[in-house]
C-alpha cells in the first residue's frame, strides 16, 4: 500500500492502530507510549534519558507532529515505506496537536489503573506528563509550525526533546528563537559516503543540509548529537566521528547501537547490531581522538553518553518542572 499520509486518513489510522499501536491524533501526528514508558510504571526500569538527563520516564509522551519524511533510514523501526518527502493536505493547530497528543498517551495508559503490577505514585503522576519526546516517527521539523509546538509545551510546564535529522536548517533557525529544552541533529556517519549509505536520503544535498544545521547547533543553550550505530553501515570509523564532534561541540553526545526491531527486521540481520561493549569501546575511541570524554552508558540501550573533558557535573536534571 502506497502512502499519501493524508489521502486516506481512516486507513491510516487502522494500519498504525493494529499494527503498531500508534495512536493517529488530527491529521497528521501520532503517539506511541513506549515500552519504557510502561516499564517505569511498574518499577522495573526506565529510559535511558531518565538515566542520563533525569527526565521521568513514566511522565513522557512520545510523539510526532508528522509522518512525512526525507529519508528512508536502514535502520529505522518505522516502515519507511510509509513516507512522503514534502508536505501535503491540512495543517494542524499547535494546541490541539499538544492536547489531543497527551489526551491519546493518557486513554492509553488507563488501563494501568487496575493493576497491581503498577506504582500507585506513577500512576497518579501519569496522568500529569512532564516531557515531550518529539522523536516518534517521521522528521518533525517539516511540520511548518513547529516552533508554536515547541513554545506551547513549554507553556504547559512541559519539556521537549526534538529529534531531527538537520535537513531542514530553516526551520533549525527558526527554532534558535523557540528553543526547545533540547535538540538533538542525528548524524548518520562521519561522512557523505557513509551517511548517504545509511540515512538513504531522499534529496542529494541531505549532508550539507545536515552540516548546515550542526553549524547552529552551538546556537542552543541545550544540544546533542546522537550517532545511531549499525554494524556493516556506519558503525566505522569512530575518528571521523571524532573530527566532526570536534567541528561542531554539541554539548552531549550520544553513541547509541542499532535494533533488530520493527520495520528494519525486514532490511538487515541481528549481527547488524553492536553489543554493549562494543558501544562503549567505539565511544572511548571517539573520546580518545577528541576532548571529549565517556561519563554514562545504559547497557539495556546499549548506549554511551560523552561530553566535554571540562564538562561540570554528571547530568543535567529537570526535576521540579
Amino acid at each position: 500500500m502506497q502512502l499519501s499520509v493524508l489521502n486516506n486518513q481512516q486507513e491510516l489510522k487502522n494500519v498504525k492502530r493494529t499494527s503498531e499501536g500508534y495512536r493517529i491524533v488530527g491529521n497528521h501526528s501520532a503517539i506511541k507510549v513506549c515500552e519504557y514508558c510502561k516499564k517505569s510504571i511498574k518499577g522495573k526500569d526506565v529510559c535511558y534519558k531518565n538515566t542520563f538527563y533525569g527526565i521521568e520516564s513514566w511522565r513522557c509522551v512520545q510523539m510526532s507532529p508528522t509522518f512525512y519524511c526525507n529519508h528512508r533510514c536502514v535502520f529505522c523501526w518505522r516502515d519507511i515505506d510509509y513516507t512522503w518527502p514534502a508536505w501535503k493536505g491540512p495543517i494542524d493547530d499547535p494546541k490541539e496537536i499538544v492536547d489531543g497528543c497527551i489526551k491519546a498517551h493518557i486513554e492509553y495508559l488507563q488501563g494501568f489503573k487496575g493493576s497491581d503490577k503498577a506504582i500507585a505514585e506513577r500512576v497518579k503522576k501519569m496522568e500529569k506528563p512532564l516531557h515531550f519526546a518529539i522523536s516518534l516517527t517521521g522528521e518533525p521539523t517539516m511540520y511548518p509550525r513547529l516552533p508554536e509546538m515547541v513554545d506551547y509545551i513549554h507553556e504547559k510546564g512541559m519539556t521537549a526533546f526534538l529529534v531531527t535529522n538537520g535537513t531542514i536548517p530553516e526551520m533549525v533557525e527558526k527554532l534558535i528563537d523557540h528553543q526547545p529544552t533540547q535538540l538533538y541533529i542525528s548524524v548518520y556517519g562521519p561522512n557523505k559516503e557513509i551517511h548517504t549509505k545509511t540515512a538513504n536520503p531522499i534529496q542529494k544535498d541531505a549532508w550539507e543540509r545536515m552540516n548546515k544545521s550542526l553549524s547552529l547547533m552551538h546556537k542552543f543553550k541545550r544540544n546533542a548529537m546522537r550517532l545511531t550505530l549499525t554494524k556493516g553501515y556506519n558503525f566505522a570509523d569512530p575518528e571521523g566521528y571524532a573530527k566532526l564532534i570536534e567541528k561542531y561541540k554539541p554539548m552531549f553526545v550520544e553513541a547509541k547501537g542499532y535494533s533488530f526491531i520493527g520495520h528494519s527486521q525486514l532490511r538487515l540481520e541481528p549481527h547488524n547490531m553492536p553489543y554493549h561493549h562494543e558501544i562503549l569501546d567505539f565511544a572511548q575511541k571517539i573520546a580518545d581522538n577528541s576532548s571529549y570524554k565517556v561519563i554514562d552508558s545504559k547497557k539495556e540501550s546499549r548506549v554511551a553518553l560523552l561530553v566535554k573533558k571540562d564538562f561540570k557535573g554528571r547530568k543535567m536534571d529537570f526535576e521540579g518542572l
